[in-house]
């Protein structure tokens, strides 16, 4: 095998040469087709008929296949839409720019093709050069099998190696982009209007996180990135924008997983005049128009499940999927000392001042999150980890808030939004208490928020829905950095260049 620096030391070679001949990095050469519009142009046609019809293109892209046969050659080149073979004759495109490509082109050089199209004996649709051009000397080789790049750290940290490498990662950002798009088009159809809120806010809220603190030099002040931009679009709520959404990015300082990146995207949205109800309604047509729109079914397969987005998805309330998918009699579901000790069975440390219903969510989230295969809806989560959550007409101790699992894991959150400002004052004072007492997740006080509240919400319900999950899902992929271009990762030492 040959030493990669030796391969890199060659390569600085021919880029020097390449220098001394003029014209290295031009950036003059327009490519007028893709790959995969000359196939789908030429897909009807024969060899004879291609011949005939005299059609012309300029490509561009990466060379990703090289077979050299003395005076002439084929190479593969791939662009954004896929691959095209190119035939090049040292009689057609001149013996200096034969030489040229002979002596100074690699595979992961970036070149320009102007030709005919045709199709070889066995039936390829290829250029027929009759002029080349290297746009770019790539000084590092590529991976050595083409076709994937196995390890998947070099695929996180380097995700342009995994981009030119794998059909997979690129197909699965493209799902990624059009997913998005169509999020975008399904609330805007609706008559929600698309908005932006602060990423940097001086009291972070809308959801039970550890903040990201950064400050602001000039103004001397401490800022935190968003957890949640859930607070923002309420006040826009009350000011008369009475259906809105962002697809925004939030920052959560947390631990990395399968699940988790402390940067991550969301759809989040607010509709006055609704209610929890009307949110579960809305999510499931939005799933099966984007499953039906990306996978062309209703039923999707998540690493070996088949999950059914067709049908309504089945609904307990927290306390219901406790007793359906455990053993746990109903009259411990409801008992707080019962709980503790159950907890504590499973190796789990409640805190004291833990009350029934956050030890109720301690259980559901350690046995019956992961059983949640397929859509779900669970509803009526205790008001102890609801703060802004409005509450059950016929049970306070609860809330009308739902939270969607399918695959195993939280898809979305959603809920009757609290418009009560002394309710919404009396919350953020417990959690503020709690604050106090080192609960780095519990939120701040926000006395601006509890103004604009003076000032009326409409009775409003909202949602966020995990745009990072939902890919994971529509694309069966296993981890949260498989979807997102670059995750963060911990700094590895370079061992120099």
């Amino acid at each position: 095998m040959t030493d990669e620096n030796e391969i890199i030391k060659t390569r600085r070679e021919k880029l020097a040469r390449w220098r001394a001949g003029g014209g290295a990095y031009g950036n003059h050469f327009r490519r007028d087709a893709l790959a995969q519009e000359l196939h789908e142009r030429c897909r009807q046609m024969d060899k004879q008929a291609l011949e005939q019809s005299g059609i012309r293109a300029a490509v561009a892209g990466r060379v990703m296949l090289r077979r050299v046969m003395g005076k002439a050659s084929f190479i593969t080149l791939q662009d954004v839409s896929g691959r095209i073979q190119c035939y090049l004759r040292r009689d057609e495109i001149g013996a200096d720019a034969y030489q040229q490509f002979n002596d100074l082109w690699d595979i992961g050089d970036i070149v320009g093709v102007r030709g005919g199209v045709m199709r070889t004996n066995k039936g390829e649709l290829t250029v027929q050069a009759d002029s080349i051009e290297l746009l770019n000397k790539t000084l590092r080789p590529l991976p050595e099998k083409y076709h994937r790049l196995a390890d998947q750290e070099i695929r996180y940290r380097q995700r342009y190696l995994d981009l030119i490498m794998n059909e997979d990662s690129r197909r699965v950002f493209q799902i990624r982009s059009r997913l998005v798009s169509l999020i975008r088009d399904f609330f805007i159809a609706r008559d929600f209007l698309e908005v932006e809120t602060p990423m940097m806010q001086v009291v972070p809220g809308g959801a039970s996180a550890r903040p990201f603190i950064t400050h602001h030099n000039a103004l001397d002040l401490d800022l935190y990135l968003r957890v949640a931009p859930e607070l923002f679009l309420k006040r826009l709520t009350i000011g008369g924008l009475e259906r809105v959404f962002e697809i925004n990015r939030s920052f959560r300082n947390e631990g990395l997983s399968t699940r988790h990146n402390p940067e991550f995207t969301m759809l989040e949205f607010y509709w006055a005049y609704a209610d929890f109800e009307d949110l579960i309604a809305l999510t499931q047509e939005l799933l099966q128009l984007l499953a039906r729109e990306i996978t062309g079914a209703g039923t999707i397969r998540y690493q070996g499940d088949d999950i059914d987005l067709s049908r309504p998805a089945d609904r307990f309330t927290m306390v219901e999927a406790i007793a359906h998918h455990t053993d746990i009699p109903s009259a411990d579901i409801g008992d707080e000392k019962r709980l503790v000790e159950i907890l504590k069975g499973m190796n789990l440390a409640p805190d004291p001042d833990w009350g029934l219903g956050k030890l109720q969510m301690e259980l559901f989230e350690a046995r019956v999150e992961d059983r949640l295969v397929q859509p779900t809806f669970i509803t009526h989560y205790p008001t102890e980890v609801s703060p802004l959550a409005r509450r059950n007409d016929d049970n306070p101790e609860v809330t009308d808030r739902f939270e969607l699992f399918v695959g195993g894991r939280e898809i979305a959150n959603g809920f009757s939004e609290l418009n009560d400002p002394e309710d919404q004052a009396e919350r953020f004072t417990q959690q503020a208490l709690k604050k106090t007492s080192g609960d780095p997740e519990a939120m701040h006080f926000d006395q601006d928020y509890i103004t604009a509240l003076e000032y009326g919400l409409p009775p409003t319900a909202g949602e966020g829905l995990g745009i990072d999950r939902l890919v994971m899902l529509l694309t069966d992929s296993p981890s949260i950095r498989d979807v997102l271009l670059f995750p963060l990762m911990k700094p590895v030492a370079e061992s120099g260049r």
